[in-house]
């Protein structure tokens, strides 16, 4: 029986690796994908089932030398005597370490390659019409996918099951896919990806995804998301999701319509204990500026292919906060001798903001420490450019500490026992520019503000170099005759 259950298996072997074969197994996945699809080898193993090893997909239209997908191996679990039938019945489809490289087209939409173009004619084609490359379209017959494909000439295909419209599974194990814009451009990587699903027709899955990590335009990053999945041409839905950012937690919901003109999308989340000096440094932003742990909810929403078309609102705050090493304020604390502006532990630190196209309007700032507070209302473009009307408030203890003139600009405001003095912030979030040292030492002190000014790198000279003309040789002058 061993000898000949052998004898078997390397007959269908022999039989699943002829041309022929090969050549009908490739055909019939195309067929049910859509897309060209090639095959470099297949094997079958009673425990493993059908196993296509060198798989790739190329874009459509082409790009490059860049395929859509290519995979180490394919497995298919069939329905044994269907490999020597008319037509492949498929159980589930497991997909071993894709790599998957998923360009917009023209009009920003992410499409399956060559699935929407064939889709949107049959569903615009009535049964029995001509189509404009002239194929009459006959009445449909389901497939193993669970859908309808026309049906040609021959004996009609087996069916799915009655009142069952899962026919398959479909599992990704170990992928890997990067989206891009319609310039080439990254919009999003996942790296690690394990999904899970039930096949409800070609192009319909529901399952569960796991992605190890995240990146969005390679300045924010996820890690270890979990979510239920829900893909259809018109809708992909992440309905739960919880993931970590910064050593937080992170917990949210996002919907995107692939198929859409520029793809928009909504998402909502929520997050707790992140940690505010490892988001800005993975971001690309200074070390050391801002430590704490952030908080927070945003609820938001866009379009995949324009950046600048997000709309949106939240709240962030800053626990156990503290701002030191930002030039302006450690040049002032030292110069006003004032320990607590070079190092600020926030008691307070938080902002509400809203989002339109290309702007973040900042509704309020609020820095705030024993004696000390910051606050702040503005604009932040989405290309950096700053505009905020700022205030810095101290109450009486360090007031008394000032010079006279200095402590003569802090005027009373409608919080009692507090000083302050209004300032502009301007220039970019990585150069901002401000006049709050001007505002402070007023006009009777106007040679320091040079002199701080000159401190914090911003000085100039009052009287420009003058320049000598081209050839001009300084003449030395005739030494000292000495006297008798």
């Amino acid at each position: 029986m061993i000898a000949l259950g052998a004898i078997v298996l390397l007959g269908v072997n022999l039989y699943v690796q002829s041309q022929g074969t090969q050549a009908k197994i490739q055909q019939e996945l195309s067929q049910r994908l859509g897309t060209t699809l090639y095959i470099r080898r297949v094997s079958v193993t009673p425990w493993g089932g059908l196993k296509l090893s060198g798989i790739t997909i190329p874009q459509v239209p082409a790009i490059g030398a860049t395929n859509f997908l290519k995979a180490k191996t394919f497995r298919l679990r069939i329905k044994f005597l269907s490999l020597f039938s008319r037509r492949l019945v498929i159980k589930e489809v497991s997909l071993v370490d894709p790599n998957v490289i998923w360009p917009q087209n023209a009009d920003g939409k992410w499409r399956l390659p060559g699935w929407s173009e064939k889709a949107e004619e049959r569903k615009q084609v009535p049964t029995g019409q001509t189509s404009r490359a002239g194929v009459t379209s006959p009445p449909a017959a389901p497939t193993a996918f669970g859908v309808s494909e026309p049906t040609g000439p021959g004996p009609a295909p087996e069916t799915a099951p009655t009142g069952s419209n899962e026919s398959a599974g479909l599992n990704v194990l170990g992928g890997n896919f990067r989206f891009l814009d319609r310039s080439g451009g990254v919009v999003a990587t996942f790296d690690g990806v394990k999904f899970r699903s039930s096949v409800r027709n070609a192009v319909a899955v529901r399952g569960n995804a796991q992605v190890k990590k995240i990146s969005l335009r390679d300045s924010f990053f996820l890690e270890q998301l979990q979510s239920p999945l829900r893909y259809d041409p018109e809708e992909l839905d992440l309905s739960q999701i919880s993931a970590q950012a910064g050593g937080g937690e992170i917990a949210g919901h996002f919907t995107m319509q692939p198929q859409a003109e520029d793809s928009p999308f909504t998402v909502s989340v929520k997050f707790s204990k992140v940690e505010a000096d490892r988001i800005i440094t993975e971001a690309g932003g200074p070390k050391g500026i801002v430590r704490g742990k952030l908080e927070g909810n945003f609820e938001a929403a866009g379009k995949t292919a324009d950046p600048n078309a997000l709309t949106g609102a939240g709240e962030i705050f800053l626990r156990d906060g503290q701002v030191q090493q930002y030039s302006l304020l450690v040049a002032l604390g030292q110069i006003l001798q004032i320990e607590e502006l070079t190092q600020l532990h926030l008691e307070q630190a938080e902002t509400k903001y809203h989002i339109t196209p290309g702007l973040v309007t900042i509704d309020e700032l609020i820095l705030r420490s024993p004696n000390i507070r910051l606050s702040a209302s503005g604009t932040v473009t989405f290309n950096g450019q700053l505009r905020l009307e700022s205030q810095l408030a101290i109450n009486e203890k360090i007031r008394s500490q000032l010079f006279k003139a200095i402590r003569q600009n802090f005027r009373p405001i409608n919080e009692p026992g507090y000083f302050a003095v209004d300032f502009q912030v301007g220039g970019s979030v990585d150069h901002p520019k401000s006049n709050l040292v001007e505002n402070l030492v007023g006009r009777d002190l106007k040679d320091l503000g040079g002199v701080i000014n000159s401190f914090l790198g911003g000085g100039k000279s009052e009287r420009p170099k003058k320049k000598k003309p081209a050839g001009t040789q300084l003449e030395t002058p005739p030494a000292p005759v000495p006297s008798p």
